[in-house]
């Protein structure tokens, strides 16, 4: 079992950037895959980006590809999400998830509650 917390949403300008992170608890981060998604209102939640358990290996989707960087810190058990170039349709609640089987498969066992971000034009 792990717990996630993500943190650093808030409101910015268009253009803006912001970095979120995510704790995690436990001994077994370093051993998960780790994605961002996002969700606007009234819309369904949409994948972002995502990291192998060894930072190797990361995927972005094409809306946020060049502008987003996903990185993580094992020691720290905390991935990033630094986000630059920012767009009012980059406007949601954005959460992280672990995979527990290490590589990116897109199936996820943990979330966490999700931060606001909130891009003005």
């Amino acid at each position: 079992q792990v717990q996630l917390v993500e943190s650093g949403g808030g409101l910015v300008q268009a253009g803006g950037s912001l970095r979120l992170s995510c704790a995690a608890s436990g001994r077994t981060f370093g051993s998960y895959a780790m994605g961002w998604f996002r969700q606007a209102p009234g819309k369904e939640r949409e994948f972002v980006a995502a990291m192998s358990w060894s930072g190797g290996n990361s995927d972005y989707a094409y809306s946020v590809k060049g502008r987003f960087t996903i990185s993580r810190d094992n020691r720290k058990n905390t991935l990033y999400l630094q986000m630059n170039s920012l767009k009012p349709e980059d406007t949601a609640v954005y959460y992280c998830a672990a995979d527990r089987r290490g590589w990116i498969t897109g199936s996820y066992d943990y979330w966490g509650q999700g931060t606001q971000v909130t891009v003005s034009s």
